[in-house]
């Protein structure tokens, strides 16, 4: 008999696929809407470029005029994306004139000489412009080669120099102190990564280094070299990036080729250590599971990622660095897009967050200097404010707003973003409600909950007066009433997220389906590869928690509001194609327009289909019985497993479909067979498809649909079975 098959919306990852019955337990590039599953609408890259470095802020508005600007944050740059085209605004940090560039044949290294120290660290970003004179008889390079480009600094060897890497090499008369040039000097952001650290132990605090892995050193190294590379007798047994000790000396690396024993990406005089003369034939040690005192060590420092804060105080977009300065950009001035972000006057140089509060208009420090201008006096706790309609004036007065305020539960701030009834604020262990009230004390401040912290700064969003955030400990949220979120799939995504990257966490709205998403790193992973997302639309029309999990990777979120449908920004380290970076080995960034088409559209129209797919828990079936012992009426699939079910055919039911889809049954006789060695089809679905004819015979089924090219999509109906039992062996 025919058998309708229904599954509960969302996923349920807490229990077996046997005690998922009826459920749905797993899937990627699906969401659900009015209770039943359908395949993520597709994405299609804005503008031609991919841009330098991982992409951490994405922030969206206009100006009076109804022009729509999008800044974006990356680690190494602050851009601005304006009608397909990304301006570059990122502040500069100095202008040096006078220095020269050298060469040697058949090298793509060109090293830079400055008459003044540089200040410049390895990856940092530095333009050349005004440069004149490069003018060596046949060499390779001209004065074109450096005018108006930026590059990535390869290493710094000595305060006044650096190597930068050019796209090809040098294969005439090498250049000699040759030209004249001015280094436009770029704020320095940050790492793409969040790594872990080792603390108390380590370098000055001496104790026995042991490890995995012990060697020697091919080649001396000078104590005043910042060298970027270390050759090993054999590094076969080094981890693929971490630490060594050389003597007295801590070294970081990022890479390790062991075909030929090189260490890569390093930097020198780690953990407070201090540069050393290193011999060939000194004896190398892997640190990277360092332990001293005899006690074991962990990774208990976390070196945290260049990050970005973005707000707009009317038509300026505000930008802080995390950790660091604030800056201001103007979009209404003449060719605003050819002008740079500057230093904001007046506010604090220290800082751990930033925000406009909406209707009194003030800007808001968090996790700031107690004394402003003085990096040392940075307090974790430290709140300050500006006076309103101000971005300059921090001073409290009788006559103005300006004020400050030190909240006590917690170590640190994380987070703050508005809401419908103030600014909700977190800590690493609680969360404030910040309310205006006027003169003399401008902020009220209400505790209204603890152990409930923020897991990361952008781990928070608002929604029609809601506060949802993920917590180190669970998912939370707040509308006059602190509440846990009930998930289905928390202890698969508690035991997957890398919580040494807690900071990379974003959490991202899309308001056109109910989706409140937070895009991790996995376990294993620096790198965006995860996402889980709650619906709390479905949750509403089902009066249960609907969650579902996959593998959609976004560093950065804005949802429709400025512009009609989500924009995200994906980051890669498998490309360095930064269109205007040169020497750039820090990945790049690519920015979408979600909820377009079916696919993946990037640059130049190159398709990647999105594979969207679903599975179910296990059902199976029972037998009711007359008194006297015979079966009576339809087997109800809600069973118990007493039978054996033989499945005839299928009847296939989409609500729309678009090419063709495929459906997979998974056959199992006890829960811990495999259902992967016994499963029928998959069966190709197309619209015309009127049933399946099936030999299947299993105590227990579960039902996978897929689409598996691109310009597919579907949405599913109401599927049905032709079964009957056959038997309890």
């Amino acid at each position: 008999m025919l058998q309708k098959v229904n599954f509960r919306p969302g996923f349920n990852k807490q229990v077996t696929p046997t005690g998922a019955e009826g459920q749905w337990t797993g899937g990627d590039y699906v969401r659900f809407r009015y209770g039943t599953p359908e395949k993520i609408g597709g994405w299609d890259q804005l503008g031609e470029d991919n841009i330098t470095g991982a992409a951490r802020a994405l922030h969206q508005f206009d100006d009076n005029a109804g022009i729509k600007y999008a800044a974006i944050g990356t680690n190494r740059i602050l851009y601005v994306y304006l009608g397909g085209i990304f301006y570059d605004i990122h502040p500069l940090r100095d202008t040096i004139i006078g220095c020269d560039f050298s060469s040697t044949t058949s090298n793509t290294a060109v090293t830079v000489t400055f008459p003044s120290p540089h200040g410049l660290a390895d990856d940092d970003i530095v333009k050349f412009d005004a440069v004149s004179g490069v003018t060596a008889i046949g060499s390779t390079y001209t004065d074109a080669s450096f005018e108006d480009i930026k590059f990535m600094v390869t290493s710094a060897p000595t305060s006044t120099t650096i190597t930068i890497t050019m796209a090809t090499a040098e294969t005439g008369t090498q250049l000699n102190n040759s030209g004249s040039a001015s280094a436009l000097l770029y704020y320095t952001v940050g790492p793409p990564n969040e790594i872990g650290g080792y603390g108390f132990g380590t370098g000055q605090w001496s104790g026995t280094a042991s490890g995995p892995a012990t060697t020697t050193l091919v080649t001396t190294i000078a104590s005043d070299v910042a060298v970027t590379t270390v050759v090993l007798t054999s590094s076969t047994a080094f981890p693929s990036s971490g630490e060594i000790r050389i003597g007295s000396e801590d070294i970081s690396f990022t890479a390790n080729d062991t075909s030929t024993g090189t260490l890569s990406g390093g930097a020198r005089a780690q953990n407070g250590t201090t540069l050393a003369l290193h011999t060939a034939g000194a004896t190398i040690t892997n640190i990277s599971d360092y332990v001293a005192w005899g006690e074991s060590s962990s990774q208990d420092v976390t070196l945290e990622p260049g990050l970005w804060v973005l707000d707009n105080y009317g038509t300026t977009l505000i930008a802080l660095i995390y950790n660091g300065k604030c800056f201001s950009w103007d979009s209404t001035v003449a060719n605003a897009t050819a002008t740079r972000a500057t230093v904001l006057a007046g506010a604090p140089t220290t800082s751990r967050h930033m925000l406009v509060s909406s209707v009194d208009r003030h800007l808001i420090f968090f996790g700031t200097e107690t004394t402003i201008g003085t990096r040392s006096t940075q307090d974790d706790m430290f709140i300050r404010w500006s006076d309103q309609e101000s971005t300059s004036d921090y001073t409290p007065t009788a006559t103005n707003t300006a004020g400050t305020q030190r909240l006590a539960n917690g170590s640190k701030m994380m987070g703050a973003i508005r809401g419908r009834d103030g600014l909700y604020v977190w800590t690493d262990n609680a969360v404030y409600l910040m309310r205006f009230v006027g003169q003399p004390f401008t902020f009220s401040f209400e505790q209204v909950g603890t152990n409930c912290g923020l897991i990361g700064k952008n781990a928070c969003v608002e929604v029609d007066g809601t506060a949802f955030w993920m917590s180190e400990n669970g998912f939370f949220q707040y509308a006059g009433q602190l509440q846990s979120v009930p998930c289905l799939v928390e202890d698969y995504v508690y035991d997957d997220v890398n919580t040494t990257s807690r900071n990379l966490i974003n959490c991202g709205l899309n308001n056109l389906f109910g989706e409140i998403s937070w895009y991790y790193c996995s376990n294993g992973s620096n790198i965006i590869d995860r996402v889980v997302t709650y619906n709390y639309m479905e949750s509403a029309l089902a009066k249960q928690p609907v969650w579902y999990t996959g593998s959609l990777a976004r560093t950065a979120w804005a949802d429709s509001s400025i512009y009609d449908k989500p924009h995200a920004c994906y980051y890669t380290t498998a490309d360095n194609s930064s269109f205007d970076v040169v020497g750039n080995t820090d990945g790049v960034s690519t920015y979408y327009e979600h909820e377009i088409g079916t696919d993946q559209i990037n640059a130049g129209g190159a398709v990647t289909s999105v594979l969207g797919e679903i599975t179910s828990g296990d059902f199976d079936i029972t037998q009711k019985r007359s008194a006297q012992g015979q079966m009576i009426g339809a087997p109800d699939l809600r069973g118990d497993g007493e039978y054996l079910m033989k499945i005839r055919r299928f009847i296939p039911d989409f609500i729309t479909q678009t090419g063709n889809t495929q459906i997979t049954l998974m056959l199992r006789d006890y829960p811990n067979n495999s259902s992967a060695s016994s499963s029928l089809g998959p069966f190709t679905i197309t619209s015309s498809t009127d049933k399946v004819d099936t030999r299947a015979r299993a105590r227990a089924i579960a039902l996978k649909i897929e689409n598996t090219a691109a310009s597919q999509d579907w949405k599913l109906g109401t599927f049905r079975l032709d079964i009957q039992p056959d038997g309890r062996r």
